[in-house]
């Protein structure tokens, strides 16, 4: 079978930076691509127009039309009435409150329209043809700027009454912890990408010694989470130590979805997973400790296969298969 004769869809992934685009098939591979600054995009109006001038160049790449598609998914940060296709509200995206995004663009493309949680359209990708592929029940993580989660029961993506269930981020990990417009001692305001430049520089404040300073070229602002990771890798105690924080508080929001939910793996993507062995390691380490061995020994840790791709395949295979 031919490319062409395959089902495609058009996947969308709303990011604050940018707004990426692909071509996607029914084999999950990228047959054309496309990337748009959020900034040229700033009102739902001119988004919509962006994202269907970016698609009509996407199908024309490989002789197609908007009509020869099986639908196009969008995956957005924030939450979502599913069925509705109802933007709830975008974090860190003014002007996207109260949207019915769905019908609009539906009305503008004539075609099906799915739209999605961003991490739920990650969670897609990678549970039909990345790392989640072999699992009938599994839990999506990403580690980023915040936190979030999906959840993949009995093959389908559960998302709860109204559309926002698998909200790992703001799941409580500390009694009398930090405050919140979303809670009380949410995961993510542990393990944001924020919090641990943040943990790091407090360590170094107190005295500690480290080569983190010397790394970021003598100004301790160009520290980042991917600097911690490095020098962590090369042995920095001060380095292992933060990641071990980082390890433990997932490993305490961890054996609770495990408890509650009994996945078969938890598959974790985003920038601090890159970390590898430096954030893997001691998770599992912690995990072993909080949990049950009969839930640890069926419990596995793994991650993200699909990388900076999975926003986009997971909202084009939500378009054709949900």
């Amino acid at each position: 079978m031919s490319d062409k004769n395959l089902k495609h869809a058009v996947g969308v992934d709303f990011g604050g930076t940018f707004i990426k685009m692909a071509l996607v098939n029914e084999r999950g591979t990228i047959e054309a691509r496309a990337r748009i600054p959020t900034g040229e995009a700033a009102s739902q109006t001119a988004w919509i127009d962006a994202v269907e001038t970016g698609a009509r160049q996407l199908v024309a790449k490989k002789s197609l039309k908007l009509g020869d598609l099986a639908g196009v998914g969008v995956g957005v940060p924030g939450f979502v009435d599913f069925e509705r296709g109802f933007v709830y509200d975008l974090a860190n995206v003014p002007g996207w409150k109260s949207v019915s995004l769905g019908p609009r663009l539906e009305e503008r493309f004539g075609v099906h329209i799915r739209v999605d949680n961003d991490v739920n359209a990650m969670a897609m990708g990678e549970c039909t043809f990345g790392a989640g592929r072999v699992y009938q029940h599994a839990v999506f993580v990403t580690l980023g700027t915040g936190v979030g989660g999906a959840l993949m029961i009995n093959n389908r993506l559960y998302r709860g009454a109204c559309s926002m269930a698998g909200e790992i981020g703001h799941m409580s990990i500390e009694l009398d912890g930090i405050k919140s417009p979303q809670g009380i001692g949410g995961l993510e305001q542990y393990v944001g990408n924020r919090r641990i430049v943040e943990r790091a520089l407090t360590m170094l404040k107190r005295g500690r010694s480290s080569r983190l300073v010397e790394l970021a070229g003598g100004d301790p602002k160009a520290i980042t989470p991917e600097l911690i990771s490095k020098a962590a890798a090369e042995g920095d105690e001060l380095s292992i130590e933060v990641f071990d924080f980082v390890a433990k508080c997932l490993a305490s929001a961890f054996s609770s979805v495990a408890y509650l939910l009994q996945p078969q793996a938890i598959i974790v993507g985003g920038g601090v997973a890159q970390s590898g062995p430096v954030l893997f390691g001691p998770l599992r380490k912690h995990l072993a400790e909080r949990l049950s061995p009969v839930f640890v020994e069926r419990l596995e840790i793994k991650m993200a296969a699909l990388g900076n791709d999975a926003g986009v395949i997971g909202a084009a295979t939500l378009a054709m298969i949900e």
